[in-house]
């Protein structure tokens, strides 16, 4: 993705400052006198100038140059400053965008059908209590196996890219996709979407990022809710429906 967007460095009078920044500027250089004592030239990174920024007139951070997918220039920590820092935290949130869709799903569809009669589904809450095929025990130790191995792979695949794209039991299975997080294959991108140009792959993998970080914030959402109110989301949102003036959130801090 890095030749969709190349950066470049650019000069800027002072550094940005948390909140209001400074505008983005393009390939302009501070000159100062040899010898001076003010000599000094801080760098920040040219960008679009109609690209999206998290805060309107703020100037991203150098190491986000808006080559990535869901990149409005927020790291006000610096917390990705460092190559393989930033490496890692975009790994890790394209798999916590995912786990957070599917657990988004996962809360809303059943309890939704469950409330208009077409399921009937314990709350996403308690559906942990429940008594499955087999004990708690077992359940967990499968899941962590499962998942161990398709995390150790996922992890082979960063270290170094396309080194488990060929199917360990069907060899004649391999991934096509050439970026890491992103495989491609029958399995991961059964409609070919990741074959396009690269201004339309860039385009739905900005898509995925918007919509996982929406995911991630529904998902604390939900168990906020849960906690302050004793219910699930969508019965919090039919009893809002029905009664608008009282059934809110300040009810729920409102001592019985």
């Amino acid at each position: 993705m890095a030749s969709l967007c190349a950066s470049s460095a650019i000069a800027a009078i002072s550094a940005p400052s948390f909140l209001g920044g400074k505008k983005l500027r393009l390939n302009k250089k501070l000159s100062v006198p040899a010898g001076s004592k003010s000599a000094a030239t801080v760098r920040a990174v040219a960008a679009d100038p109609e690209r999206p920024i998290w805060f309107p007139g703020s100037t991203p951070p150098e190491w986000l140059d808006g080559s990535l997918p869901g990149d409005f220039g927020f790291d006000p920590l610096g917390l990705s400053s460092d190559p393989d820092s930033l490496k890692w935290n975009v790994q890790a949130e394209i798999v916590h965008c995912r786990w957070a869709m599917l657990g988004a799903a996962g809360i809303f569809i059943p309890e939704f059908l469950t409330k208009i009669g077409i399921l009937n589904t314990p709350s996403w809450y308690t559906a942990g209590e429940q008594e499955y095929f087999t004990d708690k025990t077992t359940l967990f130790v499968v899941e962590l196996i499962l998942i161990g191995w398709a995390e150790g792979r996922r992890w082979a695949d960063i270290i170094k890219p396309g080194s488990v794209n060929t199917d360990p039991i069907f060899p004649n299975n391999k991934l096509t996709g050439t970026d890491v997080g992103y495989p491609g294959g029958l399995w991961f991108d059964p409609l070919g979407w990741g074959s396009g140009s690269p201004a339309k792959i860039k385009e739905l993998r900005t898509k995925e990022i918007k919509n996982g970080r929406l995911a991630m914030l529904a998902v604390m959402g939900a168990w906020f809710q849960h906690i302050y109110t004793g219910t699930g989301p969508i019965d919090n949102l039919f009893a809002h429906l029905a009664d608008p003036g009282h059934a809110t959130i300040f009810a729920a801090f409102t001592p019985k």
